[in-house]
């Protein structure tokens, strides 16, 4: 509430939250007067089957008292912690400082424990039964919302299972990849190879990895690969780790591999996001998680 970047309003928010509080308080000691003994009772002018009337009494002693208690508890509240939208409050608490000490207390309770494997190669804590269940939790916690609890993945998020990588399956590179994230972008062809060109690049990129295709329509778009496609994929589709660009010829499709979606990705491009973990895991963190996922395809503890 302190983090506004006009003072105006956080002023206007203590304003608000004082004369709210003083005015409940005023409300409510309007609604609460006594009755004088013997006096009518003034009625709201509701009736229900004849004679049943609504009537004004004040409010019971033990309702009207919780109000009270209520008004109170928010004033002192709002002088003890930042509720007012101006300065730190008596306890000088915030999210942020609270988050910071429990990462502070986190880190001295688990720190060695990180450490320790941070030093080991990552094939070896990929093998220790102890780091692979620190590296599946944080995995579970980090990384299954796109990569699936069981780490195969869906259409568009990479299986980490089956040992096909795009930008390498060693334990590096499965590290930096944690560390700083990937940017994949496939450029879109509509407008260099026009509707039929794309289907006969179409058919090409089926023939690389043995599906059905038609014979001639892959003879013309061989062509169309080698100008258009080919300095990423390499000339014979084998793909290139070092850019990220995918093997064409091994059968294992992100997007799906049909002739309908390999048309609509040589007509509309691909953008692939992985964001980078380095700020918010660290080092040693990362370097259990990418072991734990360079076992997934290598078998380690199995």
């Amino acid at each position: 509430m302190n983090d506004f970047t006009s003072g105006f309003w956080g002023l206007f928010v203590a304003v608000l939250t004082v004369v709210s509080i003083i005015g409940c308080g005023i409300f409510l000691r309007a609604l609460s007067g006594k009755r004088v003994p013997g006096s009518s009772v003034e009625t709201m002018g509701h009736v229900w089957d004849g004679d049943l009337e609504e009537y004004n009494n004040p409010l019971p002693k033990w309702w009207m008292w919780l109000f009270y208690i209520t008004l109170a508890f928010g004033a002192l509240y709002v002088v003890l912690y930042p509720g007012l939208g101006i300065g730190n409050g008596v306890f000088g608490w915030s999210s942020h400082g609270q988050y910071d000490a429990e990462q502070k207390k986190a880190a001295a309770r688990f720190g060695p424990v990180f450490d320790k494997y941070a030093a080991m190669d990552m094939k070896a804590v990929a093998a220790d039964p102890e780091a692979r269940e620190i590296g599946q939790r944080l995995y579970l916690n980090y990384c299954a919302q796109c990569h699936a609890s069981d780490a195969r993945g869906s259409r568009g998020f990479p299986n980490l299972t089956d040992g096909d990588w795009l930008y390498g399956g060693e334990p590096e590179a499965i590290k930096t990849t944690i560390l700083n994230g990937r940017q994949g972008m496939m450029p879109a062809l509509a407008a260099a190879l026009g509707a039929e060109g794309t289907k006969d690049v179409a058919h090409h990129v089926l023939s690389l990895s043995g599906k059905t295709h038609d014979a001639l329509r892959a003879a013309r778009g061989r062509e169309l690969f080698a100008q258009n496609c080919a300095a990423c994929h390499g000339p014979e589709g084998k793909g290139n780790a070092a850019m990220g660009a995918p093997n064409l010829t091994d059968n294992t499709w992100l997007y799906g591999g049909g002739e309908s979606t390999i048309i609509e990705t040589l007509t509309k491009g691909r953008n692939g996001h992985m964001p980078a973990w380095k700020e918010f895991l660290g080092e040693p963190k990362t370097h259990i998680l990418a072991a734990y996922v360079w076992g997934l395809s290598n078998g380690a503890g199995k």
